[in-house]
């Protein structure tokens, strides 16, 4: 089985398949579990310009989406986790055991650190009598001094606060879990308080560890929607994830027909989605009308994952520039892709004043090919608007007013 789509068909594909277009397919609460579910994780990033990655990457699909949706789903419910995966991510709980060999990893490299051990009964005795903590609040004196410690979060050279490194190892290796988030600060408990035994104790799905990183390619494949088998950021921290085991596992995905193949008119790569989007393969291949929608995307969303996938597919190269020095930056510092249809038509760049509940327009940078029209506007008002509700704004004021 093997697909040809036109570019505008593949385009099409991969946004119904990511709900952006067309009526919403995702609706509150169960529709952020279900585009969680599909996806396999959402990309987290501490920086709040205009309400975080995760935060942006739901409001542009899910239909009444609010931040504390989010955060009853992550600290109340618990059906969601903070844990690494693609970089900080968010995932299902029910993914906990999946993730084992990574905390496994985590608990042999502390063993590399004399006194570490001690530290971590210090502070989970502490917790189990005083509740969550905060590395601020953690009363742990002193440093520890790290000499090429590495785990999955990371490695350190040097010295770093005792009571931050050690709350990170013990999150690292599945002792702790977030119990809330108060703005940038972590806040931790015993994940036992919070996660059911039998996911906490369950062992690993996938030990073998060509099998466990299929999982995560296929799983990759389907956050992205289309996906073709050379490096990408979409690939990221899949460990031990290679250019030649890459191919196995995109061969043994085509054998067992979970993968299929899909050719894009006038491109010479070969793009895969799961086989379970047969049916929306066929459905653009049917070229219906979609009603459009005016999203904006955000700066680490899945769909953005691929950002030379997405220059290729919607010749909308996009930087995000808020590590590039001032001078340097071509646009604004956080700026989010503007999606009208399925195109591509833009970005703005927008800030949440909170003290005045205010949402300041900074710019917007339409690309050159872009005819505007006054049904564009309305539709981009309407966005706005929208999107200043979702950051709790009252006011829209564009810069220089």
């Amino acid at each position: 089985m093997h697909y040809t789509l036109t570019n505008s068909q593949a385009r099409q594909f991969m946004l119904l398949k990511h709900g952006l277009i067309g009526e919403h397919k995702f609706h509150g609460k169960q529709g952020i579990m279900d585009f969680i579910h599909q996806v396999g994780c959402i990309q987290f990033d501490p920086v709040d310009v205009c309400g975080k990655n995760a935060e942006l990457t739901l409001q542009s699909r899910v239909k009444g989406f609010t931040k504390k949706t989010l955060d009853d789903l992550l600290y109340k419910d618990r059906l969601l986790v903070d844990y690494l995966d693609k970089q900080l991510a968010i995932i299902p709980t029910s993914d906990w055991p999946y993730f084992e060999r990574y905390r496994e990893v985590a608990r042999q490299s502390g063993l590399r650190f004399e006194g570490l051990n001690l530290l971590e009964k210090e502070a989970l005795a502490y917790i189990k009598d005083n509740g969550f903590v905060s590395s601020g609040d953690l009363p742990l004196k002193g440093q520890i001094e790290w000499q090429s410690g590495i785990h999955w979060s990371g490695s350190w050279n040097g010295k770093s606060n005792a009571a931050r490194s050690v709350l990170e190892q013990l999150y690292s290796t599945g002792m702790l879990i977030l119990h809330h988030k108060k703005g940038t600060r972590k806040y931790y408990d015993l994940a036992t308080n919070h996660i059911p035994t039998e996911i906490l104790t369950a062992p690993d799905p996938l030990p073998d560890d060509f099998l466990h990183m299929k999982w995560r390619v296929l799983r990759r494949i389907g956050a992205v929607g289309l996906l073709w088998n050379r490096p990408s950021n979409a690939w990221l921290r899949i460990s031990g994830l290679k250019s030649g085991n890459r191919t196995d596992i995109f061969k043994n995905l085509l054998d067992s027909k979970t993968i299929i193949p899909v050719t894009v008119e006038g491109m010479k790569d070969t793009f895969y989605c799961q086989a379970c989007d047969v049916s929306l393969i066929e459905r653009v291949q049917k070229n219906e009308k979609l009603k459009p929608r005016m999203e904006l995307i955000a700066p680490l969303d899945c769909f953005m994952w691929d950002r030379l996938l997405i220059q290729a597919l919607f010749g909308f190269s996009y930087t995000w520039e808020i590590y590039t020095p001032a001078h340097k930056r071509k646009y604004g510092a956080y700026t989010l892709p503007l999606l009208y249809g399925d195109t591509l038509i833009g970005r703005v760049e927008a800030i949440n004043e909170r003290k005045t509940k205010t949402l300041v327009v900074k710019n917007i940078w339409f690309e050159d090919r872009v005819g505007k029209t006054k049904k564009m506007q309305m539709e981009l008002d309407k966005c706005l608007r929208r999107f200043a509700k979702f950051n709790e704004c009252s006011e829209i004021k564009f810069d220089g007013e």
